[in-house]
């Protein structure tokens, strides 16, 4: 006989989930709901509120169904910045020349033509980069050089200054340097060197080039003459050439025995007549 202890236990059933929340049948059910409260003619707001708190019951009990969520457009206040654009890639750096190993003899020709026309003492640097060579070659260069002038007591000496080298006239010859120049002082000056110096007097400033064009020959060597007389020096550089401009020295005024160049004489009586010009040439 069996007794109610013997019955085999019922294992209690899991209780079932709500189903998910449909948002479209619970719109349905509020639609119907409306219609027929419109029907009765019994809408009223108690009614309505009633059925938002079993409607609001029902949702805290039921999940949502899941489903995708569409994502919420961002209004961009800012235009995205233009794409960057690709920098250049830089231009390979260009091979430096390779040094040579000069001759000796060649070497000292070099250094001498470069220090003969520096008119300041040259650092090594910048000869070595002349001659494209070494500067432990420049500088055994220039010992050889300089040792060369002093064993044959040459008129000139390499000396070192500072951070670079240059050519002096030896004291020995001092002398001689100095009797050149004072007697060159009290030497006339040469025709073409009087033209030149009338020119400049009157068109000061004035360039070499224009003097050369209106004397119709080369300056140069005149210019260095009157330069070194102390009656002529540099006094800037021409704007549109870019060429020294060259005007007359307070020792000119002296030796001519002039206050100021509103002393000059008038130039006009000094040109010839333009008949006679006309004689002499008369293809102009």
């Amino acid at each position: 006989m069996s007794t109610d202890d013997d019955r085999p236990t019922e294992e209690p059933r899991p209780a079932e989930e709500p189903a998910p929340i449909s948002w479209e049948a619970l719109a349905g059910e509020l639609a119907a709901a409306r219609r027929e409260s419109e029907r009765r003619g019994d809408a009223d707001p108690a009614a309505w509120d009633a059925v938002a708190a079993e409607l609001a019951t029902r949702v805290s009990e039921l999940p949502v169904e899941e489903g995708e969520v569409p994502p919420v457009p961002v209004e961009d206040d800012e235009p995205a910045p233009p794409a960057a654009a690709p920098e250049p890639e830089p231009e390979p750096e260009p091979e430096p020349e390779p040094l040579e190993l000069l001759d000796p003899d060649e070497l000292r020709g070099g250094l001498e033509a470069l220090l003969f026309v520096m008119d300041d003492p040259v650092d090594e640097a910048t000869l070595a980069g002349a001659l494209r060579c070494s500067l432990i070659q420049v500088r055994t260069g220039l010992a050889e050089l300089a040792q060369g002038y002093d064993a044959r007591s040459a008129g000139i000496a390499l000396r070192r200054v500072g951070e670079g080298w240059r050519l002096y006239t030896r004291e020995e010859h001092a002398g001689v340097v100095e009797r050149y120049l004072v007697d060159g002082q009290r030497s006339r000056l040469s025709q073409a060197a009087l033209e030149t110096l009338a020119v400049i007097a009157y068109r000061q400033p004035v360039t070499r080039a224009r003097v050369a064009a209106i004397r119709g020959v080369g300056v140069d060597g005149v210019m260095r003459t009157l330069i070194g007389r102390g009656l002529v020096s540099e006094v800037g550089s021409d704007p549109d050439s870019g060429g020294g401009l060259y005007a007359t020295t307070p020792l000119f005024l002296e030796r001519l025995g002039l206050t100021s160049l509103a002393d000059l004489p008038e130039l006009a009586p000094l040109l010839p007549e333009t008949a006679a010009v006309l004689d002499e040439h008369p293809d102009s």
